[in-house]
C-alpha cells in the first residue's frame, strides 16, 4: 500500500493537545502508516480492531473488553467533546493504543482531554492515519497485530519486525489482568431488592448502573470466585460480565457457569459471559475473521420478533450448529449482518445470554429490556 505524504502535525493534532512528533503504526503484514504521536511517548502493540462509533471514545478507551487491543476509530474527529470522569467504564483505560484520523480538543481544560487520559496511563496514540483505508485493509486481510512505535523512531523495517513479535491475542490472559482482587458490595440490604452477584471478567460500570436503576443490590466478585462464593445463600441472580480474551482459555469460569446452570438461579451472560455460558452448555466457540466492534449492529430477537440496534465488541462467536440439542439451550438472537449467534435462552430455567452490550456506553440503548427481564426473574426468587 503506497504511503501518502504526511500532513502538517497541526492539521491532524489540535495544538491545544500538542503532538509529540512523527510516529509509525506498523502491521505484521508489512504495511506501515505514518502519523503524529499524541498519547504517551511509548511503544505498544496488540491486535488491531476497528470501531465505527461516532461517539463514545472515552467509554471505548476505558472498556476492559479492549484489553490487549489497538483500537482504530473510523470516525474522523476524536476528542471533539472532551471527557467526563464519571462516564469512565473502569478505573483506567485498558487498550494498548489508539489510532485516529484527527485528534481534536473541544475543551481547554487539559484534565478533560482524551490525550491526558492516555498520557497518564502510558498508552500511545497516533493521529494522521487514514483510518478508513486501514479499516478496508483489515476487512481484506482479517485480524492483524500492529504496533505504535515511540515518537521519532521511524525505521519501517524495524517497526514491522517489532509488530510481528507482538504476542498473539489467543495466547494472553487478559481476564486475569482486568478482574479485581477483592469483593465489592454496592447497595445496602436495608434497601431491599434482589442481590445480584456479578463475576467480574472485565466489568463495565454501566452494567452496575443499569442493575442499580432497577432496584438491585450488587456484589462484584473476582473472576477466581468459587461456585460456593457466587451462589451464596443470599444471592438471587448471577451475571457473568463482559471481558477481554478467548473463552477457550477460561475452563474454571466455564465450570462455574455450569454450576450456576445446575443450581437454577437466574443467570445473565453478557458478551464474554455469553460465550462462557455457551461453552458450559456444550457449544464450541470460534474466532471471527475481524470481530464485531461498533455501535450499529442489527440483532433480531427470534422469540420476540423484534430488531434492535446494538453496541458490540467481541472477537469470538458461539457456533450455532455445535449447541447440543439436549443442552436445554436454544439460539434466541442472531446478527442480521452475518447470521452469527447473538443470544441464548434456556428452555426452562431463567437463563439468558447476549453477545452484545445491552448497557450501551457507548451505543444505543435498544436492548435495556435484557436487564428488565433479568432483575424481574431475580426479584421473583428473592431470598431477601
Amino acid at each position: 500500500m503506497p504511503t501518502p505524504p504526511l500532513p502538517r502535525a497541526s492539521a491532524v493534532v489540535d495544538p491545544r493537545i500538542g503532538d509529540l512528533g512523527p510516529a509509525l503504526l506498523a502491521l505484521e503484514d508489512g504495511t506501515v502508516f505514518r502519523g503524529f504521536a499524541f498519547g504517551a511517548p511509548v511503544a505498544s502493540g496488540g491486535d488491531l480492531v476497528v470501531n465505527t462509533s461516532q461517539t463514545g471514545y472515552q467509554e471505548v478507551c476505558t472498556d476492559p473488553s479492549y484489553a490487549g487491543q489497538v483500537v482504530v476509530m473510523t470516525y474522523p474527529l476524536i476528542g471533539n467533546y472532551g471527557r467526563l470522569p464519571d462516564d469512565d467504564q473502569s478505573l483506567r483505560p485498558w487498550l494498548r493504543g489508539l489510532v485516529v484520523a484527527n485528534a481534536t480538543a473541544a475543551v481547554i481544560d487539559d484534565a478533560r482531554q482524551l490525550a491526558r487520559l492516555l498520557r497518564d496511563n502510558a498508552i500511545p496514540a497516533i493521529a494522521g492515519v487514514d483510518t478508513r483505508a486501514l479499516a478496508r485493509h483489515l476487512r481484506s486481510t482479517g485480524s492483524l497485530r500492529g504496533l505504535i512505535v515511540e515518537p521519532g523512531r521511524l525505521d519501517d523495517a524495524d517497526a514491522v519486525m517489532r509488530a510481528t513479535a507482538v504476542a498473539r491475542w489467543e495466547d494472553q490472559d487478559f481476564v486475569g489482568d482486568v478482574s479485581p482482587g477483592a469483593v465489592t458490595e454496592i447497595g445496602d440490604a436495608a434497601e431491599g431488592g434482589p442481590l445480584v452477584a456479578i463475576v467480574d471478567l472485565g466489568l463495565k460500570a454501566n452494567i452496575v448502573r443499569s442493575l442499580r436503576r432497577r432496584g438491585a443490590r450488587v456484589r462484584v466478585l473476582p473472576h477466581t470466585a468459587s461456585a460456593t462464593e457466587v451462589l451464596s445463600g443470599d444471592v438471587d441472580g448471577v451475571v457473568l460480565s463482559p471481558g477481554p480474551g478467548d473463552p477457550a482459555r477460561l475452563d474454571a469460569q466455564v465450570a462455574l457457569a455450569r454450576a450456576v446452570i445446575d443450581d437454577g438461579r437466574p443467570l445473565l451472560g453478557i458478551c464474554l459471559g455469553h460465550q462462557i455460558v455457551g461453552r458450559a452448555a456444550g457449544a464450541d466457540t470460534r474466532r471471527l475473521r475481524f470481530g464485531h466492534h461498533g455501535a450499529n449492529h442489527p440483532v433480531r430477537d427470534i422469540d420476540h420478533g423484534t430488531v434492535q440496534v446494538t453496541a458490540q465488541n467481541h472477537e469470538v462467536q458461539v457456533v450455532a450448529d455445535s449447541l447440543p440439542p439436549t443442552s436445554g439451550f436454544r439460539v434466541s438472537q442472531v446478527n442480521l449482518n452475518d447470521g452469527s449467534v447473538e443470544g441464548l435462552r434456556h428452555v426452562e430455567l431463567p437463563i439468558e445470554t447476549v453477545q452484545y452490550h445491552p448497557e450501551g456506553a457507548p451505543g444505543p440503548l435498544d436492548a435495556l429490556a435484557v436487564f428488565d427481564r433479568f432483575v424481574a426473574a431475580a426479584s421473583a426468587g428473592s431470598r431477601a
